[in-house]
């Protein structure tokens, strides 16, 4: 099968004619080449770019990762690949011990299986300063032994954990999961600007959704903003749903941070579904006009966002399209060791087609048209 495109995202990181050529049995990208197709082309679009890769995603559809049931976190994940994410890492929100362990075991069989690329634990090692739509009641500082029965519990899936590294016991946290292999970002933190060099240097490479649940700027008091747009192997989230990060900030971190900004949808259940009562991590959340927020606080509860539309309101703020898409698929994936996110030959052969409007019009998945 070939793919073509006026406008396709090719290795070199620039829109361009050009085509890619697909196993599908194989379901792996064989060729890439400029200017016009060797042989028929099978499809085509005004773009043609790789599939998104969603790093922090906590549901859709009405459906959460935080479950027990493996088919509600399918229904979730169904829901962003309808929308051209095809590589989900899923996310889970700070609960009780045996809890969160549950949900990692039933999440381990879809990785196992590559419906999922990994587990994300977003908590609960979080300041209560910064909880956002974490349960307070139920954040704690990390212990070498609840590491070591989650590592057992993920099965090597663990990808990344977000970890507040001002907490007791945290930058020895963030060694001992680096040292097995889990990717560590530092959020909801009320870390200063030291303190978000010292997890650097103990093994950080992320930073979970910048500028939301952490110590803001301040020009005598930095924190960990600019801290985080100094240090140059240092990939940083971005929620860019118009309502998280204000449009011209999104332009400023951006330029700050260039090949470094990740977009992440954040989403809850209430993604892909009307405004209602939705649960994020049993706590009540209103959504309204595509808002969700903690029905007892203003506090945002993650998004409604798709990945997709991330990259559409990226460009629409002023990203160029190529960053925005990079944003959305090389970036993530080179943050957590996928092999995904580039249309480069022995890639998995997960591409998007594009209309004039960056809305998706054909998606496949390892060689195979979902829509």
């Amino acid at each position: 099968m070939i793919v073509s495109s006026e406008r396709l995202l090719g290795p070199g990181g620039a829109f361009e004619p050009g085509w890619v050529r697909v196993d599908t049995d194989r379901g792996v990208i064989t060729e890439v080449g400029t200017g016009e197709a060797p042989d028929p082309v099978d499809a085509k679009g005004p773009y043609v770019v790789p599939g998104l890769v969603d790093i922090h995603c906590h549901g859709g559809a009405g459906a959460s990762f935080a479950t027990t049931d493996p088919d509600e976190a399918r229904t979730a994940l169904a829901l962003h690949r309808r929308h051209g994410t095809t590589s989900v890492v899923a996310s889970l929100v700070t609960a009780a011990p045996d809890d969160l362990l549950r949900q990692v075991e039933t999440l381990v069989p879809l990785a196992r299986e590559g419906e999922i690329a990994g587990v994300h634990l977003e908590g609960p090692w979080l300041s209560p300063l910064h909880r956002g739509a974490h349960d307070p009641e139920l954040l704690r500082p990390p212990t070498r032994d609840e590491i070591e029965a989650l590592l057992r519990a993920a099965e090597g899936h663990l990808r990344m954990v977000t970890i507040a590294p001002e907490l007791p016991g945290a930058l020895e946290a963030i060694t001992l999961l680096r040292e097995a292999g889990v990717t560590v970002a530092v959020g909801h933190t009320d870390c200063d600007a030291d303190g978000l060099r010292e997890a650097v240097r103990a093994g950080a490479g992320v930073v979970t959704h910048l500028c939301n649940a952490m110590r803001p700027i301040h020009h005598r008091d930095p924190g960990p903003i600019p801290a985080a747009l100094a240090e140059p192997e240092l990939t940083v989230e971005l929620i860019v749903d118009g309502v998280h990060v204000h449009p011209d900030v999104v332009t400023l971190l951006q330029r700050g941070a260039r090949a470094r900004v990740a977009l992440v949808t954040d989403a809850m259940a209430a993604a892909g579904c009307p405004d209602g009562a939705y649960q994020l991590g049993g706590l009540a959340v209103s959504v309204v006009d595509g808002v969700a927020r903690l029905e007892d606080s203003d506090a945002l509860a993650g998004s409604t966002l798709t990945l997709d539309r991330a990259v559409r309101t990226a460009h629409a703020a002023g990203v160029p399209l190529v960053d925005a898409v990079v944003a959305a698929t090389l970036t993530p994936a080179r943050a957590l060791g996928l092999d995904r996110g580039a249309l480069v030959p022995g890639a998995p052969a997960d591409l998007l087609v594009l209309g004039e409007d960056l809305v998706p019009t054909s998606i496949w998945r390892e060689g195979k048209l979902l829509t």
